[in-house]
């Protein structure tokens, strides 16, 4: 049986949901600003530099290795590393091994980037986390990733099941 058919939940639960929706939307209003003044500030959006990271800590790394790290999907990527590559803070060689892969670097403005410590997404994330516990910090990650499951299946729900509940 889907989720729409399930029964109802609880009053408690719905305000509870209403709550957390609440804080979840205020977080995406600060990170959508925040990427926003990356732009202006470093030239590269929060995901764009997380990629950047990624690249800093493994030189020579492929996109799968990327996406693996980054939990992300390969068009997505495919965006990013262009916009990076356009922008010049990557460059994309050949794998010695394997010529239909590509290997990313950092260029010198991407390795400035990279570097930057304040006023980024990333900074914000340690900053919010360092006051918890490392139990703390797993559940937040458990939930995150839980969050993001059901929103995959509730989007994956066809249209006429939805108009149905």
């Amino acid at each position: 049986m889907s989720p729409v058919h399930e029964r109802p939940p609880d009053p408690e639960h719905i305000a509870e949901a209403a709550v957390t929706l609440g804080q979840l939307w205020r977080a995406n209003h600060e990170l959508e600003l925040l990427s926003k003044r990356m732009i202006k500030s470093l030239g590269v959006t929060g995901p764009q530099r997380m990629v950047l990271r990624i690249i800093a800590r493994k030189r020579g790394i492929s996109a799968s290795g990327i996406c693996e790290t980054a939990r992300i999907h390969a068009s997505t990527l495919t965006g990013i590393l262009e916009r990076l590559a356009r922008g010049g803070f990557i460059e994309r060689t050949r794998d010695s091994d394997d010529g239909r892969r590509a290997r990313f670097d950092l260029t010198p403005a991407g390795t400035r980037i990279a570097e930057a410590r304040r006023g980024t997404v990333e900074s914000a994330i340690v900053t919010s986390l360092a006051s918890l516990s490392p139990e703390e910090r797993a559940v937040v990650r458990r939930w995150l990733s839980a969050f993001g499951d059901a929103l995959g299946q509730e989007r994956a729900l066809g249209d006429d099941e939805v108009r149905a509940s």
